[in-house]
């Protein structure tokens, strides 16, 4: 069988440094993406160069139907592939205050991070409790740790995967199946772009903001073998600013 990773909301940042991380340790690479096919490709060209296959599964994790068609079609169409390793990495960001907080924002920010971890988390857990081996990473955020006003959303999203990493690690531990989490804080990408750095960077004890890379690093230990016994964490990468 091959063996291969899924990450979603992978063609930048986070998410296209898990899936180079992941491609290192030999897994083939599934990439979801929304829309951004240069992006996509161009990180699918550089998962190849460590000589590992990459599928690209374009579709839209906020959409329930979409997940259940288009991730479906893909693990009936390759049969003789295992995902043993499923990183829910995409997220999207609606800041607003409560006050002003809409219906749109609300539904938009809590479908694409909470209710994708749970659509496709629960169509991929079958197969590895069957394998009696898998890992499970799910990216959140300092935000659902530590609540950030004018992300009541966001929070609330983040938060919930904390909750249900913790609950789900219990309920399938005893299947060799881990479920982990790793919680950035300021990370440079797209969704701090909009963020003044040098005013932000401060409040870190390191001084910075963080680099996918580093995030990378900590989600490629998790999937690792020598994980097996960590499991139900949340793993903060914050450069100390909340600890």
């Amino acid at each position: 069988m091959k063996k291969y990773a899924f990450i979603t909301g992978a063609s930048r940042g986070i998410g296209r440094a898990c899936c180079l991380e992941l491609a290192e340790q030999g897994y083939s690479i599934l990439l979801n993406y929304k829309s951004n096919d240069k992006a996509a490709l161009n990180t699918k060209n550089e998962i190849e160069k460590f000589g590992v296959s990459c599928d690209l599964l374009k579709m839209d994790v906020a959409d329930k139907v979409e997940i259940q068609t288009r991730l479906g079609d893909w693990l009936e169409n390759n049969p003789n592939v295992v995902i043993e390793v499923l990183v829910n990495n995409a997220g999207i960001r609606k800041d607003n205050l409560m006050i002003w907080l809409s219906d749109e924002e609300w539904e938009s920010v809590l479908n694409t991070s909470l209710n994708s971890f749970f659509y496709i988390t629960r169509m991929l857990i079958k197969p590895m409790i069957a394998n009696r081996y898998g890992r499970i990473i799910n990216v959140v955020s300092l935000s659902g740790i530590k609540g950030m006003p004018g992300q009541t959303n966001y929070s609330a999203s983040k938060g919930g995967i904390i909750a249900a990493t913790k609950a789900l690690a219990q309920e399938i531990g005893r299947r060799n199946v881990t479920v982990n989490a790793v919680a950035p804080g300021f990370i440079k990408t797209d969704m701090t772009e909009d963020i003044d750095e040098d005013s932000f960077k401060k409040m870190i004890p390191a001084n910075r903001f963080g680099k996918p890379e580093e995030v990378a690093a900590v989600v490629g230990f998790l999937a690792s073998p020598k994980a097996s016994y960590v499991t139900g964490e949340v793993i903060n990468i914050n450069g100390g600013l909340y600890t």
